[in-house]
């Protein structure tokens, strides 16, 4: 594999093994932190649901700006943005501030949008036939995330002179930074021309009436919608709630997030192999299983099960559906259909962020398991016309 072909592709992994720590690190500490520095219980898992709220509101900004500016700037600003977010969030915690914690998360949830734009720089920068694939590869970054992000957040949890996880944020700022140089020094803005590069935009109406589309948006929206809900709720639920201790929490929330990314070893070759509409069909059936196991007893081996598969799902609807996205749009439609995809997803993400908190002081762990349900069960319709579609075009 020649360096220069797969250039985008290498940088953006390396980065993306720093930069993701974010994540893990705001999921494992935010509802605990939240527990103890919020008004009242039920506003605990508050920063974990800012975040992807500023998911949500920061996806068409970052898409138009790097439809502007070139990918280059738009992930440098992005970051630059985060390490301040992290610095801040450690501030608000020696603060003992809520609000300003919030502040923060919001900040890092913006940031995050910039980051979801590495796999469309991935697949701009590649021969259509190689995207499941190099998706597969981007996505083993989470790897890392998963074991780098939960360590960082514990080991230095507890620092001297400081009040608890003030050092744990301090070490996010340093892996978002580690993150901003790889970018800085390796990363070249790549786009491969293809024979659409010049024509015309189609209206919006003609793009998303296409099953396969909404077939794509639905799979990456109920799955981050179902994960976000479950993995807010579990820290909150097993350490504060069921008193599970944070060593073990942190082991969960490793094996979700490990979950998530391992697959990615083999998923864009079983893409490749059954196609993309049975890897999304088995990552519905996947979080169905999720969600029968987390209806058991609220023991270690429960959490740790519900979590690992709802990671698997998550992983089968996330790139089947962004590999599905990439074949729905021409490359002049491609900032305008990528920034209204990445706002729906991240739009439901939110919502069931938000949810998690409330389910959870008012009917309990159970409770999340049943408000999962319906929105899987959304999926099913939806594959139903996607098949009936491709059946009536072959």
């Amino acid at each position: 594999m020649k360096f220069e072909n797969y250039r985008t592709l290498i940088v953006l992994t390396f980065a993306q093994c720093f930069g993701q720590t974010a994540a893990p690190i705001l999921v494992l500490l935010g509802g605990i932190v939240g527990a103890q520095i919020a008004p009242s219980i039920d506003w605990a898992t508050l920063p974990i649901a800012i975040q992807i709220v500023g998911i949500a509101s920061a996806t068409i900004p970052a898409s138009y700006l790097m439809s502007k500016v070139g990918r280059k700037a738009g992930f440098l600003g992005g970051t630059a943005l985060a390490i301040f977010a992290a610095l801040f969030a450690a501030w608000s915690i020696y603060q003992q501030s809520f609000a300003l914690f919030c502040i923060a998360s919001f900040f890092i949830g913006n940031y995050i949008a910039f980051l979801q734009q590495f796999r469309f720089a991935v697949a701009e920068s590649v021969p259509n036939h190689q995207i499941p694939k190099c998706l597969s590869f981007l996505m083993l970054a989470g790897i890392v995330a998963a074991l780098l992000g939960p360590e960082v957040g514990r080991r230095f949890s507890v620092v001297e002179g400081f009040p608890d996880y003030v050092g744990s944020f301090l070490g996010m700022a340093a892996m978002l930074t580690v993150s901003f140089l790889i970018l800085l020094v390796f990363y070249r803005n790549t786009t491969i021309e293809t024979k659409d590069e010049a024509s015309d935009v189609r209206p919006l109406g003609q793009i998303f009436k296409q099953p396969t589309l909404i077939l794509a948006i639905a799979s990456a929206a109920v799955g981050y919608s179902v994960m976000s809900l479950i993995m807010t709720a579990t820290p909150l639920s097993m350490h504060e709630m069921d008193h599970h201790s944070l060593d073990d929490t942190t082991r969960v929330i490793q094996s979700h997030i490990l979950a998530m990314y391992v697959p990615s070893f083999f998923s864009g070759f079983l893409i490749s192999w059954l196609g993309v509409r049975r890897i999304i069909q088995a990552g519905l059936a996947l979080m169905m299983v999720c969600v029968l196991i987390g209806w058991g007893q609220p023991d270690f081996i429960n959490y740790w099960g519900t979590l690992v598969f709802l990671g698997i799902g998550w992983n089968f609807l996330f790139l089947g559906g962004t590999t599905l996205l990439t074949q729905s749009y021409r490359n002049s439609e491609r900032f305008k259909v990528q920034a209204i995809n990445d706002f729906s997803v991240f739009g439901l993400q939110a919502i069931g962020s938000l949810s998690a908190g409330v389910l959870l002081a008012s009917i309990g762990w159970r409770g999340v398991m049943v408000f999962a349900l319906p929105l899987l069960l959304l999926l099913v319709p939806v594959l139903i016309i996607a098949r009936q579609y491709e059946f009536n075009k072959t």
